[in-house]
C-alpha cells in the first residue's frame, strides 16, 4: 500500500503543479491514495469549494488542514458537505466538519486520515495528544492503516507526537512550516515520520508568499498585505510504503519535484 502526502498547497501556482505532476506520480509509484494539505489553496490563505472540488478532480482522496481552514468564510457553511475535507480534530466541540475520516483506497482498501494541529506557538486548541488516542481508537474499528497530519510549528511537538504515536499509527507526517525537513524514518515500532513534508508552491518566495513584500515587513514591522509568489514552482510531499495487514511502514520517500 503506497500514500501519497502532498505538502501546503500554495495558491493557483501550488494547484497548477499538483494537476500537472500528480497523474504521472500517481502511475509511476502505483500510488494506492493521495492525500494533500489545502489550507493555503485560495490566494494563500484557506480554501474555497471551487477550489475543494479542482483538488479532488486531480486524483487527491482527502484534503487536510490547519490554522487557515477558517480563512474563508465561506468554509464553515460548506465543510461538512464533503467528508474527507477535514479541520484538525482538536478543534473544540461544536466547530464545523470533521477531523479524521476512513476512505477507500484505489483498490478498496480502508485508510484512515487524521488530521490534529499542535498547541506550541499556534492557537490554544484542544491537546492534540489526548485527542489522537481518542480518534484513533474510533478509527481502528475499521482499519489498521491510518496517516496522521501534524500541522504544527515547534519542531519539538511534532517529534513527540511521533514517539506518542510510534505502534499506534502508520504515519505522523508534520505540516505548517512550508520547509521541507531532511529527518523522514521509520520509527522502532513501525510508524513512519517526517517533521514537516514542505510545500507545494513558488520557491522563489518566502514559503510560498513575495518575498520583497516579506522582507519589508520584516525591515519595517508595518502590516502588509500577502501576495503568492509565482515562479520557480515544486511539488513537495512523501510517498509512504504500508503493510496492509498491520499498518505499519516499510519505507517513506521523499519528493522533490520541478513543474
Amino acid at each position: 500500500m503506497k500514500v501519497l502526502f502532498i505538502g501546503d498547497i500554495i495558491g493557483s501556482p501550488g494547484r497548477r503543479v499538483v494537476n500537472n505532476l500528480i497523474p504521472a506520480i500517481v502511475s509511476e509509484h502505483k500510488i494506492d491514495m493521495v492525500i494533500a494539505n489545502c489550507e493555503n489553496a485560495a490566494g494563500g490563505f484557506g480554501v474555497t469549494r471551487g477550489i475543494v472540488d479542482e483538488l479532488y478532480r486531480n486524483k487527491i482522496s482527502v484534503l487536510t488542514s490547519g490554522n487557515h481552514i477558517w480563512n474563508r468564510k465561506e468554509t464553515a457553511d460548506f465543510i461538512e458537505d464533503y467528508e474527507t475535507l477535514l479541520r484538525p480534530a482538536n478543534y473544540p466541540e461544536g466547530s464545523p466538519g470533521w477531523g479524521s475520516v476512513v476512505a477507500r483506497s484505489i483498490s478498496g482498501k480502508p485508510i484512515g486520515v487524521l488530521n490534529l494541529m499542535g498547541r506550541v506557538f499556534m492557537n490554544p486548541l484542544d491537546c492534540p495528544f489526548r485527542v489522537a488516542e481518542k480518534e484513533i481508537r474510533k478509527l481502528k474499528d475499521e482499519t489498521n492503516i491510518i496517516i496522521v497530519d501534524m500541522h504544527a510549528e515547534a519542531t519539538s511537538e511534532k517529534q513527540a507526537l511521533g514517539w506518542f504515536l510510534d505502534g499506534k499509527v502508520s504515519a505522523v507526517l508534520g505540516t505548517h512550516t512550508h520547509v521541507q525537513t531532511a529527518d523522514e524514518r521509520i520509527l522502532p515500532q513501525g510508524t513512519a515520520y517526517i517533521t514537516d513534508v514542505g510545500m507545494t508552491g513558488a520557491f522563489d518566495s518566502v514559503i510560498g508568499m513575495k518575498k520583497d513584500i516579506i522582507i519589508k515587513k520584516f525591515l519595517t514591522l508595518m502590516p502588509a498585505r500577502y501576495d503568492v509568489a509565482k515562479r520557480d514552482v515544486w511539488l513537495q510531499g512523501v510517498i509512504v510504503n504500508i503493510d496492509d495487514e498491520t499498518g505499519k511502514s516499510f519505507s517513506i520517500e521523499r519528493l522533490n519535484l520541478e513543474s
